[in-house]
């Protein structure tokens, strides 16, 4: 535990640990809002077409290079 020696300190600190609730409080909201964001069935729709491009491709190569 730590002993203050003045008032100025004590104060100091108080101001310190409002400002690290603040930012982690910015930070606690900005990823509710990424996290609302991932859930959009938009997102959803895009990550699909994504892998299903991805797997169609990996699927051709290994058509092609077995077929020779």
């Amino acid at each position: 535990m730590k002993t203050y020696a003045t008032f100025e300190e004590i104060d100091n600190d108080l101001k310190r640990f409002k400002l690290e609730r603040d930012i982690a409080w910015e930070e606690l909201k900005l990823t509710k809002g990424e996290f609302k964001e991932d859930l959009q069935p938009l997102n959803w729709v895009s990550t699909a077409l994504k892998l299903t491009r991805k797997y169609s491709f990996i699927a051709l190569i290994r058509k092609w290079i077995f077929k020779k």
